[in-house]
């Protein structure tokens, strides 16, 4: 995967996240905006392995990544991921939508 533009950061942003996600967002977006707002809270107490009480977080954004078809990989039937996974990609997707989250409007 090359550069990601802020068109593909932007929708990976509003990627929908399923009901019951650990963090109860509606998008990535809102998912990361709780993650750093988790992070302030918590300060010094922050658990980095399970912020929202399980581990495994990041997953609850790697699957929309891959229904979307911004990712390769496949899903099993419990919706957990599974096969290969191109986590560098998807982690350089969503550094790109952190970035953007940061970048003011015109």
């Amino acid at each position: 995967m090359t550069d990601v533009s802020p068109e593909t950061a932007r929708q990976v942003l509003d990627l929908p996240l399923p009901d019951g996600n650990d963090a109860d967002a509606a998008t990535v977006r809102d998912y990361l905006l709780k993650l750093l707002a988790e992070l302030w809270r918590e300060e010094a107490g922050f658990d980095s392995k399970k912020p929202f009480g399980n581990s495994g977080w990041q997953y609850d954004i790697y699957v929309p990544l891959i229904r979307a078809g911004l990712v390769a990989g496949s899903l099993d039937e419990y919706d957990d991921v599974s096969g290969d996974f191109e986590f560098a990609d998807a982690d350089r997707l969503i550094l790109a939508a952190i970035a953007e989250l940061g970048r003011v409007s015109a």
